[in-house]
């Protein structure tokens, strides 16, 4: 039987998003992260930091919790919980099954909590009913078995071929990792680089106080004290899909379409939550542009090697957008290296809207731009 590998071809999402003053994702110590770029000190989020926001908005755009994963290191637990759940069993016959469900696979334990894996696990939710499947019509004769017995009851195989089955979009995004059973190693399909400002700014501090309510009235005291690190920037923040490895992971051509779009619609419109409640920095983005190439991932951040200058009353956005649509121009024209497809969604106007249509064509609506992006993945 001859098989036919996908089509090569690769999804890039650019964002520029201006953020409030805010402490998106914090250091060691507590402050926003930073980092040094074109010689310059500049915010910085983490890319795990947006791809857990990316996970979390998954579920707001109505996914389904059978097309999505979960990471933990209790996947024993877990496990035992929807052995339970479906069986009747009780929880230590549940726990004994689920642990030689899996022992074949060898994974790690915890030298601290032997019921916890060492690391983390990323799994699809309907995969581990997949392993319940391994029990759910043998309880009977399973928990007859003496501890020798059951052991032997299951395979590597067995539990291998129910994680490595229907794969959620989440897993098939972001892929497993696991250093001591590769056969479980799912290649990820996306990569999303760490957002930087596009120019420099400074590490700010709020000092706060908080009044105890119930205090003597002639008190002077505060009855909590502290400071928080803080800035503002125009981020610009860069995720790129292999669409070929997605649709391999997926083992449908139309479900990886979907999983593609639905990437698109929770990066842009996720954020990261670190000090949520004390700065509601929650924004929309300025700008999303999209690119299709069969050649290779094009991140565009050296648009902003050169920090951007804020000038007049136009803030950083509109400059840092120019920029961007000047390398996309510099990508295509000077490199040979057109992509096979653009879009682009933006609130700019004058001059800056006019670059970015000619840099990535005519602007659409949000919703618009991912039918049109669906529209060329299935051509």
């Amino acid at each position: 039987m001859t098989t036919t590998s996908p089509r090569r071809r690769y999804l890039d999402v650019h964002v520029l998003q201006t953020v409030p003053p805010s402490n998106l994702n914090r250091d060691d110590a507590g402050a926003p992260k930073e980092a040094t770029y074109g010689g310059v000190r500049r915010p910085r989020a983490s890319s795990q930091a947006w791809k857990r926001a990316t996970r979390i908005a998954f579920a707001s755009l109505g996914i389904d919790q059978d097309q999505l994963g979960t990471r933990t290191k209790q996947i024993a637990d877990h496990l035992a919980g929807r052995i339970a759940d479906r069986t009747g069993l009780d929880d230590a016959s549940a726990a004994r099954l689920a642990a030689a469900v899996i022992a074949p696979l060898g994974i790690t334990a915890n030298k601290n909590k032997e019921e916890e894996s060492a690391y983390l696990l990323f799994y699809g939710n309907k995969q581990i009913d997949q392993l319940v499947d391994l029990v759910a019509d043998r309880t009977a004769e399973l928990t007859a078995l003496d501890d020798k017995q059951l052991a032997a009851a299951f395979t590597s195989a067995q539990a291998r071929t129910a994680l490595m089955t229907g794969h959620p979009i989440d897993v098939a995004l972001f892929g497993r990792m696991v250093a001591n059973v590769p056969d479980i190693d799912v290649n990820a399909a996306c990569q999303v680089a760490h957002a930087i400002a596009t120019h420099g700014a400074e590490l700010e501090f709020d000092f706060y106080t908080a009044v105890d309510d119930r205090q003597a009235a002639d008190s002077k005291g505060a009855g909590m004290m502290g400071r928080i690190g803080f800035n503002s920037a125009t981020f610009y923040r860069y995720g790129a899909v292999s669409l070929h490895q997605l649709e391999t992971n997926l083992s449908d051509p139309a479900a990886a379409v979907q999983a593609a779009t639905a990437f698109v619609s929770a990066f842009v419109r996720s954020m990261p939550t670190g000090y949520g409640n004390s700065f509601a920095h929650r924004t929309m983005p300025q700008l999303v542009a999209l690119t299709v190439r069969d050649d290779q991932p094009v991140n565009l951040v050296t648009a902003f090697e050169k920090p951007v200058t804020a000038y007049g009353a136009t803030g950083y956005a509109a400059p840092s957008a120019k920029a961007l649509a000047t390398e996309q121009h510099t990508i295509a024209t000077t490199w040979g290296a057109p992509a096979l497809w653009t879009g682009v969604t933006h609130s700019f106007t004058d001059d800056t809207a006019k670059a970015l249509d000619g840099a990535f064509g005519e602007a659409r609506t949000f919703p618009g731009m991912l039918d049109a992006l669906a529209t060329e993945l299935t051509r």
